[in-house]
């Protein structure tokens, strides 16, 4: 979830990976069904990036190339996600269906050029001020406007929980 008292901004390490970063590299298929969550997230990227899941650290950001969680409508990967303790995934595009899952379910999911960031970088991303940046290096990307409305579906962690404290929410025209 975004701190709100720093603007809805997220700071976390990166951790790359490449493009066409699909729903079954993360959350795969023969796991599904009969596996527990954190058996899975413990087994998540390994074909494209082994030992991956052991190496991330809780708060971290996905940092990856085009095409970031093509292939399904699973929204698995994206509990998947939640369970290793992402922050926040970057990436120059999505599969539209991931992309609508991570709001739903409370992950940042934010369209940005990724190149330059590398493998450990420390970024900051404000979503108030629509900028990425990463410390100590001179990389700075405008981030896309993000609705008021998502970005008060992320910070309280994702559409149910977000239409259980606003029950009386509607969509203005």
């Amino acid at each position: 979830m975004f701190d709100s008292s720093s603007n809805d901004s997220i700071k976390g390490r990166v951790y790359l990976l490449g493009d066409d970063v699909n729903t079954d590299l993360c959350c795969s298929g023969k796991y599904l069904p009969g596996k527990d969550e954190s058996y899975i997230a413990a087994q998540a990227f390994e074909a494209v990036s082994p030992g991956f899941a052991t190496r991330f650290a809780t708060g971290g950001v996905i940092v990856a190339g085009k095409h970031f969680g093509i292939n399904s409508s699973r929204e698995q990967a994206v509990h998947i996600l939640r369970r290793m303790g992402v922050a926040a995934v970057v990436a120059p595009s999505f599969g539209r269906q991931f992309f609508r899952n991570a709001i739903n379910n409370g992950l940042p999911a934010l369209e940005c050029d990724t190149s330059g960031i590398a493998d450990g970088d420390a970024v900051l991303l404000d979503l108030g001020g629509q900028a990425l940046t990463v410390a100590g290096r001179a990389i700075s990307r405008p981030l896309p406007a993000m609705p008021a409305a998502i970005r008060a579906i992320l910070r309280e962690g994702g559409l149910i929980p977000f239409l259980a404290k606003h029950p009386t929410w509607e969509l203005s025209a």
